[in-house]
């Protein structure tokens, strides 16, 4: 076994496995923009393979462990997250009937609004996963660590993210490796309760 992640950036054939670990992030969210699991893991899939969207392949960091794919990360400097978020929701609206996209629509603006809002002048971790066999290996550290080093090399002195409120695992991480709370949202069904976290590169 491998005790340390290796850190790549992901290519076209990976986009199956991207679609899986995406998903974990929001399955409620992705199967009401793709009407259930199967469509919205295809969804993914295909905002994977459309540029611009805030999954395309360009913004998505891979870690392997044991020659297997342990876990993803969407990031992408945060002036681009209205636009990739938007992109994202025209590719979604093209996989449904045209009298599904009121709602598609609104609950996009809705989440939008009820979102902590990142720094201006951060990288914004938009999705990250680790698979379930891989987990307490040290994945989301080591891709988490991959996105200080791009926040550097895009001159960005911030790496932000946000989480539900409840999920006390992540959060124990993000203070664990530095980060520090920036806002506290709470519930706006179907949004539920989040806390946005910043980290100020040294």
């Amino acid at each position: 076994m491998s005790d340390r992640p290796l850190i790549r950036r992901a290519d076209a054939g990976d986009a199956q496995a991207v679609a899986k670990l995406i998903y974990l992030t929001s399955p409620g969210g992705f199967d009401l923009f793709g009407d259930g699991k199967r469509r919205g893991l295809q969804l993914i899939e295909t905002a994977f393979a459309s540029p611009g969207t805030d999954c395309t392949r360009d913004v998505i960091t891979l870690a392997e462990l044991d020659g297997q794919i342990a876990g993803a990360m969407a990031s992408f400097p945060s002036a681009e997250g209205d636009e990739r978020r938007r992109r994202f929701v025209r590719v979604a609206m093209r996989g449904r009937p045209p009298w599904r996209w009121p709602r598609i629509v609104r609950v996009a603006r809705h989440g939008a609004r009820h979102s902590p809002t990142p720094p201006a002048d951060s990288l914004y971790v938009d999705s990250l996963a680790t698979a379930v066999g891989f987990r307490r290996r040290g994945v989301a550290a080591a891709l988490l660590e991959a996105a200080g080093r791009e926040a550097r090399d895009r001159g960005l002195p911030v790496v932000a993210l946000d989480t539900r409120a409840s999920n006390d695992g992540a959060r124990a991480l993000y203070e664990r490796l530095g980060f520090e709370v920036s806002a506290e949202v709470p519930a706006s069904p179907p949004i539920p309760a989040l806390v946005g976290y910043v980290k100020t590169l040294g």
